[in-house]
């Protein structure tokens, strides 16, 4: 495998997605690669009671637009380390599937992914986003373990348990 010019880094604003970043931004470092951070949104979200349906329009706007802001703070981060990085959004109600449509789009050379620690029937009922993209993904794919990245007191490890396709 050449070292990879352009990695993809999804992002849904967990603690365990930020811990990937690191690692992501890591790797961009080390072989001079390119970050393009990723965020999807549900086609259908979940609206809170508080919300009418007739504002369900505004609602989606706003949660989008707020998802922008935080995904452009995180690449303006990155990039004052010295790291390209840019962003995109995207929209569907499988994460996984449009990770990999975006990774394909794109060019991505590796994708850089943290699992979000499903286990038992959640898991089974909901199905895991890491492992759509890996089963899915033509590019290689680090997974990241969300407690593996984690030590006791809740600090982020250097290391992590990986999987690569």
């Amino acid at each position: 495998m050449l070292p990879p010019k352009l990695i993809l880094s999804p992002i849904d604003f967990s603690d365990s997605s930020h811990a990937a970043l690191d690692v992501a931004a890591d790797f961009a470092t080390r072989f001079g690669a390119e970050l393009l951070l990723v965020h999807v949104m549900p086609a259908i979200a979940d609206l809170p009671e508080n919300v009418s349906m007739l504002k369900e329009g505004e609602y989606d706007q706003s949660l989008a637009d707020a998802a922008a802001k935080r995904l452009a703070d995180l690449a303006a981060t990155l990039v004052q380390k010295n790291i390209k990085a840019r962003t995109e959004m995207g929209t569907a109600n499988d994460v996984g599937m449009e990770l990999v449509r975006i990774a394909e789009h794109d060019h991505a050379d590796m994708i850089i992914i943290a699992t979000n620690g499903m286990t038992g029937w959640h898991k089974i009922a909901f199905g895991s986003v890491a492992e759509k993209v890996v089963k899915q993904a033509s590019c290689p794919v680090l997974v990241l373990r969300a407690k593996a990245m984690q030590d006791a007191g809740g600090e982020k490890k250097s290391s992590a348990s990986a999987a690569a396709h």
